[in-house]
């Protein structure tokens, strides 16, 4: 398998993970924080397929990221909606690893790449996975606040963002 085909196997294995954890989640906020990453996780597999075929093919963010990230900090209530799950910020760990490996393999590919097509896919790709990456961490953040947060509500001082 070359490396291209690699990096398409390990975008569309992000497809799946995230849709499974966007119905995982399907009661809160983070169900549209999943899908969202999903079909970024699907374009930049068809943007890889389009450079194997070598399909014309466009780089753009579409801002399906920062829609993701607004959902964090614009719903009042998205902190007391989502639930911990036993098991879940060790699954949200694994997504972390899985992201650093993205980025890792991508760097890779842009330092050992003589394609300047190639090398401008690749570093589009590192961008959007760091992105992915920082928002799984808030989500651990977020997570872990109520494990690691305890104070007086009358004389607390509070991280207004997390």
């Amino acid at each position: 398998m070359n490396p291209l085909e690699y990096a398409i196997k390990m975008e569309l294995d992000g497809v799946d993970y995230y849709n499974n954890q966007a119905e995982l989640n399907k009661d809160n906020e983070l169900y549209n924080v999943f899908k969202e990453m999903a079909k970024d996780e699907m374009t930049h597999a068809e943007i890889l397929k389009n450079k194997m075929n070598e399909i014309t093919f466009e780089l753009k963010d579409d801002g399906n990221l920062e829609r993701a990230k607004n959902i964090f900090f614009s719903a009042e209530d998205f902190k007391t909606n989502i639930k911990d799950i036993p098991g879940q910020i060790e699954g949200y760990r694994l997504i972390l690893d899985k992201e650093k490996e993205s980025i890792d393999l991508y760097k890779k590919l842009l330092n050992d790449s003589n394609d300047e097509e190639e090398r401008e896919i690749f570093k589009y790709l590192i961008k959007q996975e760091e992105e992915h990456y920082g928002i799984i961490e808030d989500i651990i953040a977020l997570l872990n606040h109520s494990y690691e947060w305890v104070e007086s509500a009358e004389f607390g001082v509070r991280k207004e963002e997390y």
